[in-house]
């Protein structure tokens, strides 16, 4: 069933407008105010529970093996945690990670 221009272009708009009025209604309404301590002690945790959430899919289901689990990507994850866990450094860990998957997809082809 196709869709006119129009339908298509009203809800582009209408989901820009949307997107701008949630990021506003933090950075306008709340922007230039002192937040209270326990919910700057709580944002601290944003980055730490956001990044595994988008990475562990594309480790458990990598859309490269069509949804199956990879041992070369496991062991690349593994890598990655040891390493971050062991230097504390974010770098490293990243660099652990992708020499491990680079070195495992060479050795399983």
């Amino acid at each position: 069933m196709p869709v006119s221009d129009l339908t298509v272009w009203a809800v582009i708009l209408i989901l820009g407008v949307g997107t701008y009025l949630i990021r506003w209604s933090f950075l306008g309404v709340l922007g230039g105010r002192d937040l209270p301590e326990w919910v700057l002690r709580l944002l601290r945790y944003t980055p730490v529970a956001v990044l595994p959430a988008l990475v562990a899919p594309l480790v458990v289901w990598p859309a490269a093996t069509g949804g199956e689990p990879d041992p070369a990507r496991m062991a690349a994850a593994a890598a990655t945690v040891i390493a971050g866990l062991w230097t504390h450094n974010v770098l490293a860990a990243i660099a652990a990670g992708g020499g491990t998957l680079a070195l495992m997809l060479y050795v399983l082809g």
